[in-house]
């Protein structure tokens, strides 16, 4: 998938190297998004991570990608948990690098996903969870407009602590044109991403 300088594919075992040095280069721009395991210690073994990625996506329960601009690895999109059946749900987690940080990568990106997960691979829902604190992913998908759906208390462990996320999704009948089309065309509904102030 491609849209401009911003590329998104699947995740490849030779990408390991890549991902690890920019994910142990950005320690302190990731570590307060990142998820940890309780009581666990943090692995940075790429591939070993790749290779239950690549696992889960020959069983059907997610898609793991990379995210480029102008051919070069920037981070990482993932779209896991994914229900079949009567739910045909998924969430999308992801990771920019800094210094790629503020070119659009992250919204372009999960436009191409949410589309994807749409019109290839046959789901309904999209469900993107976000810390209040984290202003830059409540800006994508303020951008994209996906729907508050409500507060999640201490929901997914994050940097050491069971940490409240915003829930936010779309549906296809959401979008019939498109996540990607409807922002470049500047149609997103004002309001849709943005988050009660008073929670």
């Amino acid at each position: 998938m491609q849209h401009g300088p911003v590329g998104l594919r699947l995740i490849r075992g030779r990408d390991a190297r890549t991902l690890q040095r920019e994910l142990l280069s950005n320690r302190s721009w990731l570590r307060p998004w990142e998820a940890t395991i309780p009581g666990g210690v943090a692995s940075f073994d790429m591939r070993v991570s790749i290779r239950r990625l690549l696992q889960q996506h020959r069983d059907g329960a997610g898609y793991p990608f990379v995210m480029e601009y102008d051919g070069e690895i920037a981070g990482q999109l993932n779209i896991w948990g994914v229900a079949r059946g009567s739910l045909g749900s998924a969430t999308i987690g992801y990771w920019v690098s800094e210094r790629f940080a503020g070119r659009g990568i992250t919204p372009t990106a999960v436009a191409m996903a949410t589309d994807a997960a749409f019109d290839q691979f046959g789901l309904h829902r999209m469900e993107i969870c976000i810390r209040p604190e984290n202003r830059a992913s409540l800006r994508v998908v303020e951008k994209l407009g996906f729907r508050y759906e409500g507060l999640r208390r201490r929901y997914i462990h994050i940097d050491g602590d069971w940490r409240d996320h915003h829930a936010f999704a779309l549906v296809t009948e959401d979008v019939p044109e498109g996540v990607l089309t409807r922002w470049v065309q500047g149609r997103v509904p004002p309001g849709l991403g943005v988050a009660p102030s008073e929670i």
